[in-house]
C-alpha cells in the first residue's frame, strides 16, 4: 500500500520537475522575443510584444509559434529596412524559426519524432541566438542615432 502511495508521489515529483525544468529555458526565451519586439519602433510591429506569451498556451502555442516566428520575422525586416541595418537573410529568422516550428510539430510521429524533437531543439536554439543578435542591433543602432 506504502509503495504504491510513494511511487506515485515520485512520479508525481518527477512530472512537476520535468515541467518546471523545460519552463525556465522557454520563459528566457520569450522574453528574448518579447525584448526584441520592443525594440522595434511600434509602427513596424506586426504583433504587441506581450502577445509570445500565447506560446505557452498548451496546443494553442503549437500553432501561435508560426505566427510568432512569422510576425517577428516580417517585423525584424521592416524595422531594419528603415534603419538601414543589414540582414543577411530576406525576413531575419524565418527559415530557421519555421524549422523549428515544423520540427517540434512532427515530434508526435512515431519513431521519426524523436530525431524531429532534437533536430527542432538545435534550431531552437539557433533561432533564438539569431533573434538576439537581431535585438543586440537594433539597441546597437538606436543608440548610435
Amino acid at each position: 500500500m506504502y509503495s504504491d502511495e510513494f511511487a506515485f508521489g515520485a512520479i508525481a515529483i518527477a512530472v512537476i520537475a520535468g515541467i518546471l525544468i523545460g519552463l525556465i529555458p522557454m520563459i528566457f526565451y520569450l522574453l528574448t522575443l518579447q525584448n526584441t519586439l520592443n525594440e522595434v519602433s511600434p509602427h513596424n510591429r506586426q504583433m504587441p510584444p506581450g502577445q509570445v506569451w500565447l506560446m505557452l498556451i498548451p496546443f494553442f502555442g503549437m500553432v501561435w509559434q508560426f505566427i510568432v516566428v512569422n510576425r517577428i520575422a516580417d517585423s525584424l525586416r521592416a524595422e531594419c529596412t528603415e534603419r538601414n541595418i543589414p540582414m543577411e537573410e530576406e525576413r531575419p529568422g524565418a527559415s530557421i524559426g519555421l524549422a523549428y516550428c515544423i520540427l517540434f510539430c512532427c515530434g508526435i510521429i512515431p519513431i521519426l519524432g524523436s530525431l524531429a524533437s532534437i533536430a527542432g531543439l538545435v534550431c531552437w536554439i539557433i533561432y533564438w541566438i539569431r533573434i538576439a543578435g537581431y535585438k543586440t542591433k537594433l539597441e546597437q543602432s538606436r543608440l548610435m542615432r
